[in-house]
């Protein structure tokens, strides 16, 4: 995804002060985020088809209030995208792990998440571990951010919420997280054993005060301002090139190695490019878009595995495909115009 390791531009962006916009332009950037999330974590993968689209009304609340959380926690204490992504394992973790429990249940959904790169002393597979943590912090969390930060770069780095909107959305993140754990139906019902469940909390925990131990502010760089950043067409190919790959690793030990690597392999190289002269709005787009286009192939793969690759689901899961690339290229369109920042 996108880094905040970058020194800040000479030419920030000028933030406007949302009491001077109405309250549709003022709350549409988190209303965006509210719906995108979910929409990218489970329609648009494929997970779930697209005849149960009004299923959105549900996961929204835990899905899009998550990420607003994590952002607003994020940009109301002046911190950038390593706080967003620890944040955002964090919410990975807490939704495998304490919510869905998909992280240690044997049978979830009627699938076998356990036995891929199993871990009996964790009771957990490793390799589904990556695949539910790393999932949520690119896909429902991440990429939606950087693309809706992107339309709007006037208010990218400022709190979308105001008190009542931010306790609105505590209250809305609550009740869909009470919604998805006690929703579960009889024959599903799982609970992780005590042990699973005080570890999980206490991983959340870590990541959460790891996320705030980042500085507000990107540490100096004296040379790499020398270097330009590439090309964003060429950061859009590496991201996709790359999410790819984790997408569609296979189930075994040595998936997790690989996936794992990657996940090193890209975040030192976006650390690297974020800090040369250039980076900006186009580049974080890049990465979320090349991001976004593994979901845009993969959900139809995934209908095709799961068997709801009917005429109906087909269709809409061309809608919401064409959707996302529609919103790629309104957000490039702004990003071309939108000097590059931190």
């Amino acid at each position: 995804m996108t880094s905040g390791g970058a020194p800040q531009d000479p030419h920030p962006e000028k933030a406007v002060p949302s009491r001077r916009l109405g309250v549709p332009r003022r709350l549409a950037p988190a209303a965006g985020l509210f719906f995108l999330a979910p929409l990218v974590a489970e329609y648009l993968l494929g997970n779930i088809p697209a005849s149960q689209i009004a299923g959105v009304l549900v996961l929204a609340p835990m899905y899009g209030g998550g990420a607003l959380l994590v952002r607003e926690a994020a940009r109301r204490t002046g911190r950038g995208w390593p706080t967003i992504l620890l944040l955002a394992s964090a919410y990975g973790v807490l939704e495998a792990g304490l919510l869905d429990q998909s992280l240690f249940n044997p049978s979830f959904e009627g699938y076998d998440f356990q036995s891929a790169a199993h871990v009996p002393a964790l009771g957990i597979s490793a390799h589904h571990a990556l695949v539910f943590v790393g999932g949520h912090v690119i896909w429902s969390i991440g990429v939606p951010i950087a693309v809706v930060e992107t339309l709007v770069p006037d208010r990218r780095t400022t709190p979308w919420l105001g008190r009542p909107g931010l306790a609105v959305t505590c209250a809305l993140f609550a009740s869909g997280s009470a919604a998805i754990f006690y929703g579960i139906s009889e024959e599903e019902r799982f609970r992780a054993s005590m042990p699973q469940v005080i570890g999980t909390a206490a991983v959340i925990a870590v990541l959460i005060g790891t996320a705030f131990a980042v500085g507000r502010r990107p540490c100096p760089v004296r040379k790499a301002r020398n270097r330009r950043a590439p090309n964003p067409w060429l950061v859009g190919a590496v991201a996709a090139v790359a999410s790819g790959l984790f997408f569609a690793r296979p189930d075994s030990w040595w998936s997790v190695v690989m996936g794992a690597g990657l996940v090193v392999a890209v975040a030192v190289v976006i650390a690297r490019w974020s800090r040369h002269g250039g980076w900006g709005a186009a580049h974080r787009l890049a990465l979320a878009g090349g991001a976004l286009l593994t979901y845009i192939w993969g959900g139809f793969i995934l209908l095709s595995l799961t068997g709801t690759a009917n005429t109906v689901n087909l269709i809409g899961q061309t809608v919401l495909a064409l959707g996302a690339v529609a919103l790629l290229l309104a957000a490039g369109r702004t990003a071309r115009r939108t000097p590059g920042t931190r």
